[in-house]
């Protein structure tokens, strides 16, 4: 008989803030870069229960474009304990935001690393038409623009969250800046950083990343009620990347050493999922 392998955390309502659907069944986006195999809502319960997560928040992929069905079927199929980020143009309709609303998206992806249908220039419009529902924009783009971004950034009427560490390159110029604009925005409780997908910067092998440590630990100390926590499944840059497979539960445990202590991780897998997303009261499955 198989052993049944314990869940990497024990924390009731924990949530996974960064995963992707994907499945031939929604057309690719013309120009599309990623183009994983079939990952489904069934594939991905495997992972919630080898990571004992319960909560989750669904990210339209590039791959899509701004057809968000991919992410829409995969919150209603996983229920009440999921939300969504979309990806939108910039002449969607009031309606169009109104019903992802009620589908469960919080926020909107500009994933600007690869080709998108808007661009930073369409953020502060698109912030004011989302600030009505309680969303925030999620940002997934080039370290080196924040500098002249970061007025902007501060200006805008809803919140920011910082994909993958804020992409920052180890070791390059331009990370410390990057940094610092990051930092002053979680500072002024302006912004988020998701901590997921080590690998997308890290020189070094799993599960450890030990290179993407420090830069870990200085967005833990600096708000660690701030911080969410991602497993970015099925990964997949680190697919691009010809990385090989990635053992979740293994890239999650090194995150909770990271973390330090048990309080840190609760803060971070729980309670600021529960504010950032509007959980609310909803009862873990």
């Amino acid at each position: 008989m198989t052993p049944v392998q314990t869940p990497v955390v024990e924390f009731a309502g924990a949530c996974d803030c960064h995963m992707h659907v994907y499945s031939g069944r929604y057309p690719v986006a013309p120009g599309a870069k990623l183009r994983p195999a079939d990952a489904s809502v069934d594939d991905y319960r495997e992972v919630q229960r080898v990571l004992g997560t319960q909560r989750v928040i669904v990210v339209t992929p590039s791959t899509y474009g701004t057809d968000n069905a991919s992410t829409t079927d995969a919150i209603k199929a996983l229920g009440e304990c999921a939300r969504g980020v979309a990806v939108v143009a910039g002449d969607v309709t009031d309606a169009e935001l109104a019903r992802l609303h009620q589908v469960g998206i919080r926020g909107i992806r500009f994933n600007l690393t690869l080709p998108a249908p808007v661009s930073l220039d369409d953020l502060p419009t698109l912030a004011a038409r989302i600030a009505a529902f309680g969303w925030h924009a999620e940002l997934n783009i080039p370290p080196e623009w924040l500098p002249d971004a970061a007025g902007m950034l501060g200006r805008l009427p809803v919140p920011v969250v910082f994909d993958h560490y804020g992409h920052l390159p180890l070791g390059r110029p331009q990370a410390e800046p990057a940094f610092r604009v990051i930092a002053d925005l979680v500072a002024a409780g302006k912004a988020w950083v998701k901590l997921s997908g080590p690998y997308i910067e890290s020189r070094e092998c799993a599960p450890h990343y030990r290179d993407m440590q420090p830069l870990a630990t200085h967005f833990l100390r600096l708000a660690p009620e701030r911080m969410v926590w991602g497993s970015d499944w099925p990964h997949p840059s680190a697919q691009a990347k010809g990385n090989g497979p990635i053992e979740d539960a293994a890239v999650l445990r090194t995150f909770l050493g990271w973390c330090g202590s048990p309080v840190t991780a609760h803060q971070i897998l729980v309670r600021n999922p529960e504010s950032l997303y509007g959980f609310g009261e909803i009862t873990p499955a």
